[in-house]
């Protein structure tokens, strides 16, 4: 999804559970206030799901209509990688993808955001050149597909790559059909990375060097996340908004750049089943809002 400009401000969401069905992860973020909202396109923790029926489709696209929820993003598999270099887990992890495309673009859904990948052991140089040989792939299989995925920079633990927007771009160069690429920004991750969004310098040195390298027109949406480690610590742990090391200051930042107006953030912090920590943490992001 590009900045059209048309917004007054960013579209606030969170990640929501598709079980019962993925036309009830939207009656979920309505419950919560969810402007928009986030799914896995089945099930995260398991390689083979049977295709939508043409009912639950239709359902999925009534419930946008019916909730208002028009802005829905998908987040591939965890199993998912795209770097493997053991070529049976890859070519599994590649089919897993296009039909995750698939699942995306039968529901209309506009980006699919995905972590790059892990070079697990084969090394850096290694590692980029599978990930774009594997999304290589996945666009083959998806022509005229008008899902774009989202590469989503990563916290850089263990071996995954994608935790600089240096190592990103290497990503994104790799890949031949790469205006079919954007980006997603998760605040946890970058500051995990090392990208210190806390203070002014901090923010402003973080977003020049994502538009330099990627481009700030690159980006298609946004996670929240506050961390529950310090700085640079290199470890992928959510934390709710405020009550973690990044802070509300970053976070009034990123809500007031005009640069993002009308793109999709989403929370992707722990809760439980009633969701009410989902309700406190966008009360808390609509209270960073400059009037």
């Amino acid at each position: 999804m590009a900045n059209t400009g048309k917004s007054s401000r960013p579209i606030l969401g969170a990640h929501m559970s598709i079980a019962g069905g993925v036309g009830e992860a939207l009656i979920r973020g309505k419950q919560v206030g969810c402007e928009c909202i986030q799914i896995f396109t089945k099930s995260s923790r398991q390689w083979a799901s049977k295709p939508y029926s043409k009912e639950e489709i239709e359902k999925f696209k009534h419930n946008q209509v019916e909730t208002g929820i028009a802005t829905v993003i998908a987040h591939d598999s965890y199993l998912v990688n795209l770097g493997a270099p053991d070529e049976a887990l890859r070519t599994k992890s590649v089919k897993g993808f296009i039909d995750e495309l698939n699942r995306c673009e039968a529901l209309g859904v506009p980006t699919l955001v995905a972590h790059p990948g892990a070079h697990v052991g084969s090394g850096i140089e290694n590692g980029i050149k599978t990930i774009a040989k594997s999304i290589n792939e996945a666009h083959a299989a998806c022509k005229g597909f008008n899902v774009k995925i989202a590469l989503e920079i990563t916290a850089g633990q263990g071996s995954t790559l994608g935790h600089t927007f240096e190592q990103m771009a290497q990503i994104f160069d790799a890949v031949v059909e790469n205006e079919r690429l954007r980006l997603c920004f998760d605040t946890e991750h970058a500051f995990a990375a090392g990208y210190d969004i806390r203070t002014p310098e901090g923010y402003e040195n973080t977003f020049s060097e994502l538009d330099k390298f990627i481009g700030i027109k690159k980006l298609a949406a946004f996670h929240l996340n506050d961390s529950i480690k310090d700085f640079h610590s290199r470890v992928d742990r959510h934390q709710h908004i405020g009550k973690g090391f990044i802070g509300l200051d970053a976070f009034r930042r990123i809500l007031n750049d005009q640069r993002f107006f009308g793109l999709p953030m989403c929370l992707e912090t722990p809760k439980g089943p009633e969701m009410k920590e989902d309700i406190e943490n966008l009360a808390t992001l609509r209270s960073l809002f400059k009037n």
